[in-house]
């Protein structure tokens, strides 16, 4: 007996997110991406494991990201770039 799955496609976004430093802390980037409002909601949502950073999940808020790095939250991947 074959079992059929139906699985909904997903449509994920990308955005290049442009920074002026050698690099951003992930929490101030989710502020910058208007994901967090503010330090303490980043908080939360880093550590609920809801962030990827390069295709892993990251729980560490001071995480440094640089130009070339890409962090997904829900369906929008932020490419990191310098400006």
């Amino acid at each position: 007996m074959k079992k059929i799955i139906k699985v909904k496609a997903v449509k994920i976004t990308e955005e290049t997110v442009y920074i002026e430093t050698p690099f951003i802390k992930l929490d101030s980037l989710l502020k910058l991406c208007n994901i967090a409002q503010t330090g303490g909601h980043a908080k939360i949502i880093i550590n609920d494991g809801l962030v990827e950073v390069n295709g892993e999940i990251c729980t560490c808020r001071g995480r440094k990201i640089k130009p070339g790095d890409s962090v997904r939250f829900e369906k929008t991947v932020y490419k990191i770039a310098e400006k």
